[in-house]
């Protein structure tokens, strides 16, 4: 009899198991929503027409300074004085930075001194050449090194004005890299000068806008720190867009008469066109995938269509179709959540 029952019960509690889970899974489906496709889906949408708009094109970039440069030694050596601080203003020519020159000033005396002795030792063998007193080889060879010394002492003077780091242009000094007793060296960065007298604003076009910039032509931007405006010219259409289709376009912008425009600020540029567009504007929810590829679900026969269009140009919370939608089309541009290619839909048209 215990035989029996050591082999009943485990038998009747994996009965119980099996049961239990097979309710579970009956109670699961029961809460689970299954969506039925062949339910009609409601959803909002409209039928477009032509439209005649004056679109406005909106542009954002930053200013960039006109010239920007990290001045270096030419010639290595110790920073004697630094004479600017950042925030300075400069001229071109301005002396910035004084090198140690001191060995440069002695060696060019030597080089003088020597210069000096051939030059008269020069005269003296001229005058013995002409009475055959010695060969004319000396004569040459003293001619030959007072040549060399000459190149030398030029050398050194070129060495002793490069020890002198001046202004390149007109600009202010945006940042001190040295200190009184550094050491200089070719390539190493000493002082950064910026030129903002003029600057540029860099903006970045989408390629059906392109059309709107010719090079040394007048528009007005407006610098929203600063709540002003005022006037700059092309002064560069990219050759090359980035992935995204859009191309570079700078703008030269005479700065301020106290140079209120700084490198890094925000510059806004807005166009209107002068004559009307005629074309399709659609809301911008009703837009599916990306503006590489845009697509819309069109209404026929009661169902929906995916359709792909060419977008013109976006305005807000609207788009202006260039090419794929004819008038009178009807569009879904709400209530798409539910909606797949060949649904069935309920308009509210």
């Amino acid at each position: 009899m215990k035989k029996i029952l050591y082999i009943l019960i485990p038998l009747a509690l994996v009965g119980l198991m099996v049961a239990k889970l097979m309710t579970n899974k009956q109670i699961a489906e029961d809460r689970v929503y299954l969506y039925d496709r062949e339910q009609p889906v409601q959803v909002t949408a409209l039928q477009v027409s032509q439209t005649n708009i004056n679109p406005e094109y909106s542009f954002t970039g930053t200013f960039e300074p006109n010239r920007e440069s990290k001045l270096s030694a030419e010639v290595q050596g110790k920073v004697n004085r630094v004479l600017v601080e950042s925030g300075s203003t400069v001229r071109k020519g301005q002396v910035l930075i004084l090198l140690d020159e001191a060995l440069l000033q002695l060696q060019l005396k030597a080089a003088e001194v020597q210069i000096k002795g051939l030059e008269a030792d020069l005269k003296r063998y001229r005058i013995l050449v002409e009475n055959d007193a010695i060969q004319g080889i000396q004569l040459e060879k003293t001619e030959l090194a007072l040549e060399t010394a000459n190149v030398q002492a030029s050398t050194l003077k070129e060495q002793i004005s490069k020890s002198q780091i001046r202004a390149p242009f007109d600009g202010v000094v945006t940042a001190k890299l040295t200190e009184e007793g550094d050491f200089a060296a070719p390539g190493k960065p000493l002082l950064q000068l910026t030129d903002i007298s003029q600057v540029k604003l860099g903006i970045q076009v989408p390629e059906q806008d392109l059309k709107l910039f010719e090079l040394s032509k007048s528009y007005t931007v407006s610098i929203p720190s600063l709540s002003v405006e005022t006037n700059g010219k092309v002064n560069m259409i990219g050759s090359r867009g980035n992935p995204a289709n859009s191309f570079p376009v700078e703008i030269i912008v005479p700065n301020l008469s106290k140079q209120e425009i700084k490198a890094g600020m925000f510059g806004h540029l807005s166009l209107i066109t002068d004559g009307g567009i005629t074309g399709i504007v659609i809301p911008s929810a009703a837009i599916v995938g990306s503006d590489l590829e845009p697509q819309v679900y069109v209404v026929k026969d009661g169902k929906a269509r995916i359709q792909k269009i060419q977008i013109e140009k976006r305005m807000q919370d609207q788009v202006l179709v260039r090419s794929g939608l004819q008038e009178k089309d009807v569009i879904i541009f709400g209530g798409l959540i539910n909606v797949f290619e060949g649904a069935s839909v309920i308009t509210n048209l």
